[in-house]
């Protein structure tokens, strides 16, 4: 079962996260195996993704969706994990050419999505109670550092983000298979106040804080040294008590089962007939006259909607007989 569980150090001004994506990960998995799969190690780089994005959902308590990108000039042009309020999560990539086979050896983040370090990272922040006209919240880095040197972790890039928005100390380590998605997540905790994503918390107390806090730095180093084989074969308590049996740690209650990480995808036979009823007669018709049917599938999920002629009809049949709806498959 997919769980999370949050821990602090008693007297310390740092926190974590421990992510253990299972059930959740094989089930996006095995619908996207419908429409053939991902390579390997896109597969461990969205699993990635999705550890990443659940920490960070559950860190900032936003109400509204948070969305991960990673886009770029490699074959991977697109990577999305997004996370609901309540954990429930999905995701899915663009692939468009050749990925090296991660058999023959690590697969570089650069080679997958940064070839001409051009790549891009974003974060959306979209509440659910948006007013009209709002926009919702993101904030983009480049895939390197502040050296222009090409960033080759998903965690580097991700740490480089949390530093530039919350001007917080943050160490992360991911790690994913295809049984498995998981995610350590170490913070340094602002000196005042709560900082997050979406507006602006941090005192210059915290900015004088970063890289100096010896507590934090000390459980950072740490954190560092648990390997992903690790990762993803202990259970969360042996985890905590290799890495930090000399710390005070205080875990509470995990969150699983309905209230922890969950897999959730919101495309369905009619949201898709809606969308193909947006198209307009003409253009159905037109698809019909050329491929016999009407296929989507849903980017996300990997699920097939297969409309016949009659299906079709069928669609704009109901568009007399009620209002239309907004379009939209996902």
């Amino acid at each position: 079962m997919s769980e999370l569980h949050k821990f602090i150090f008693e007297g310390l001004p740092v926190r974590g996260m421990l992510v253990r994506l299972t059930d959740s990960w094989r089930d996006i998995l095995a619908r996207r195996a419908q429409a053939g799969g991902y390579p390997q190690a896109v597969t461990e780089l969205l699993g990635e993704m999705t550890a990443a994005a659940t920490l960070m959902q559950a860190n900032i308590k936003f109400n509204g969706a948070l969305i991960l990108q990673i886009m770029g000039d490699g074959p991977v042009k697109l990577a999305v994990a997004e996370v609901q309020p309540d954990l429930s999560l999905r995701a899915t990539a663009k692939v468009v050419g050749e990925v090296a086979d991660a058999a023959l050896g690590t697969v570089k983040l650069s080679d997958m999505v940064n070839v001409n370090n051009q790549g891009r990272c974003a974060i959306t922040l979209d509440p659910k109670d948006r007013q009209p006209g709002q926009q919702p919240y993101q904030g983009v880095v480049p895939l390197y550092g502040d050296r222009h040197e090409k960033l080759e972790k998903l965690s580097d890039v991700i740490e480089h983000y949390m530093l530039q928005s919350e001007q917080l100390d943050t160490r992360l380590v991911l790690a994913a298979n295809d049984q498995m998605a998981a995610g350590l997540l170490i913070q340094r905790l602002p000196l005042q106040g709560e900082a997050n994503l979406a507006a602006s918390g941090v005192s210059r107390a915290d900015e004088d804080q970063i890289g100096l806090n010896e507590d934090y730095n000390r459980i950072a180093i740490l954190a560092a040294s648990l390997k992903s084989e690790e990762l993803l074969t202990l259970d969360a308590q042996t985890i905590l008590h290799r890495l930090f049996w000399e710390e005070d740690v205080r875990l509470f209650e995990p969150l699983a089962g309905e209230s922890g990480p969950k897999f959730a995808c919101t495309c369905s036979r009619e949201r898709v007939g809606n969308m193909l009823r947006s198209l307009g007669t003409a253009e159905i018709e037109s698809i019909l006259a050329e491929q016999g049917h009407v296929e989507v599938g849903c980017d996300f999920c990997g699920a097939q909607y297969r409309f016949d002629p009659v299906d079709a009809a069928h669609i704009f049949t109901q568009a007399v007989a009620s209002p239309p709806v907004a379009p939209g498959a996902h």
